[in-house]
């Protein structure tokens, strides 16, 4: 069959700032799938410019595909975008068949599939080998109700089929990377880059994290394939960046050890970042140089708070002498630390701030990233913010740089003022200025050159956005009443088989 799949444009800070983009994996994957089962398929990443809706629905008409796939890595807050580019291809192409796949699909399905009939079918969970049947059972006029990992309308009924099986084995499905061209593609200050995923899942029980569930459990890929297909991207493509999409690659200390010297026996000058867990590096102190001779350059650790009885109360599992230690572990290995900060997990005071900046100032990462807490509705988290307020009502907002809760005790412009403050201090302090401009260690000032070059573009970007762009309401709903009852129940939506 004739298939078109679109990566949607996003307006994110993530996606339009650093001014250079990385491939779609999860869409190549599919892709991927596809391709090997005998279908046509043309792959439009509209992120790339990135183009105006005119411009892709422009291209959906003159391919005129049978079958239109479209998804986005951030699908929470790209789903307002997907709604209405697909309203415009239905109406442009009325036989047009309309697939939507992601996280957030595959958990809102019955409320999309309800409000928005240019929509045919969602796919849930894991696509590779979801879509594939799907397209078959299309292509064949098959029950739809016998396709695993689905929901579709039926006689004005929603029909949710039995949950896909868990891939058990990820090097079964390939990445469609000739479905665009790798020149096109950059990131961490103009090195030609792609996305990879070794792994899938994560065993620990953050009750925050809309992945997890998703996953379902830990997986990884061979190590040795692994390393040879990351060869093959710098041999064949000049891939020098490789962006690892795992939710935390390093779960198995033997496993990752694998992986680093497999690449390592390669002799790829390549670099590689990611994120990962405070202590699995703690625990991996002995093989730290197998980290850094295989090319990983940069570790973001999702330290997530700095107060002990919230991390507890988020089911973190994790300590704030940890996190300190696994920063200084790393860079004493010359491995850059990016450290993950959200802010409001619970309701904050002025003090609550102040204590804030202290604990990040003895942690002294190399770099931080602030965020707000964005709950979704399958994670436990959203069960107990549930009566919190919403500020922010428009959902390509929901994207963990925009305060989407209410705060009682201080308001938000002063919560954002708190955060400026916090990210400049770490970043303006003289030991950061120095590890950005005069460190000896070429790989790490250059990571810290971008990264500082990119925040001062991202600050200018938040407060003009912030004053003047965003809206948020007083007495807004509470968070129940936006996105209905928790669904913490339904949070792993596959089939596990042992």
């Amino acid at each position: 069959m004739r298939i078109l799949i679109v990566n949607p444009p996003h307006p994110a800070i993530g996606s339009r700032i650093p001014q250079e983009q990385l491939p779609p994996l999860g869409l190549l994957l599919v892709g991927g799938s596809l391709l090997d089962a005998g279908h046509d398929v043309t792959l439009v990443d509209a992120e790339l410019g990135p183009l105006s809706h005119g411009e892709i629905v422009g291209k959906v008409f003159t391919h005129q595909p049978q079958i239109l796939l479209i998804g986005h890595s951030g699908s929470t807050s790209a789903h307002p975008i997907v709604v209405e580019l697909t309203r415009r291809f239905r109406r442009e192409l009325p036989n047009l068949i309309i697939v939507y796949g992601g996280v957030f699909p595959t958990y809102h399905f019955h409320d999309i599939l309800t409000q928005e009939p240019q929509i045919d079918v969602i796919v849930r969970g894991e696509g590779e080998a979801t879509v594939p049947k799907l397209i078959a059972a299309i292509e064949n006029g098959d029950n739809l109700a016998n396709v695993e990992g689905i929901a579709f309308r039926s006689h004005d009924q929603i029909v949710e089929t039995l949950p896909a099986p868990m891939i058990q084995d990820l090097d079964a499905y390939r990445v469609g990377w000739e479905l665009v061209d790798l020149k096109k593609y950059s990131y961490y200050g103009g090195k030609q880059a792609v996305v990879m995923q070794f792994s899938r899942g994560c065993p620990h029980l953050c009750n925050y994290c809309g992945q997890r569930g998703f996953w379902a459990r830990w997986r990884h890929r061979d190590p040795k394939k692994f390393a040879k297909e990351i060869a093959w991207l710098h041999h064949t493509h000049g891939v020098e960046l490789f962006n690892l999409a795992d939710e935390n690659p390093t779960v198995n200390k033997a496993v990752w050890r694998e992986l680093c010297e497999a690449i390592i026996a390669e002799n790829l000058p390549v670099t590689i970042i990611g994120s990962t867990r405070a202590d699995d590096i703690v625990r991996d102190a002995d093989i730290l140089h197998l980290y850094r001779q295989a090319g990983v350059e940069r570790f973001l650790l999702g330290m997530e708070n700095t107060d002990e009885s919230t991390l507890k109360k988020i089911r973190k599992g994790s300590k704030t002498t940890t996190d300190r230690e696994a920063i200084r572990l790393l860079r004493q290995h010359g491995i850059l630390s990016l450290a993950t900060w959200v802010t409001d997990f619970e309701e904050v005071t002025d003090r609550d701030f102040i204590h804030a900046l202290r604990q990040l100032l003895w942690y002294d990462p190399d770099q931080i990233m602030s965020l707000y807490v964005t709950p979704h509705r399958w994670t436990g988290y959203y069960r107990i913010a549930s009566e919190r307020r919403v500020i922010q009502l428009d959902q390509s907002k929901w994207d963990y740089k925009h305060q989407v809760l209410e705060n009682r005790y201080i308001p938000a412009w002063r919560i954002f003022l708190w955060v400026k403050f916090i990210e400049i201090i770490l970043q303006t302090r003289p030991i950061a200025l120095w590890r950005s401009f005069f460190q000896p260690d070429r790989a790490s000032r250059h990571g810290m050159g971008w990264f500082t070059r990119m925040g001062r573009r991202v600050l200018i970007h938040e407060l003009r956005n912030f004053f003047f762009g965003d809206f948020r309401v007083s007495n807004g709903p509470t968070l129940e009443q936006f996105w209905g009852a928790p669904q913490d129940h339904q949070e792993i939506p596959l089939s596990i088989s042992r």
